[in-house]
């Protein structure tokens, strides 16, 4: 009963282990967003609604 105890106790060390890992691989990860176009460039949405 022991033995099976003990490795349960390892596995859920390993998990947590691998669960902080890749959380804290994920918090690294740099994100990149699209730039904003300038108003003139975006088309008008109310001129566009009017038409439909």
């Amino acid at each position: 009963m022991k033995v099976v105890f003990i490795i349960c106790i390892i596995i859920v060390i390993v998990v947590l282990l691998l669960s902080v890992l890749t959380t804290s691989k994920a918090y690294q990860y740099k994100h990149t967003v699209d730039p904003v176009k300038k108003h003139e460039e975006q088309p008008n949405k109310e001129h566009d609604d009017e038409h439909q």
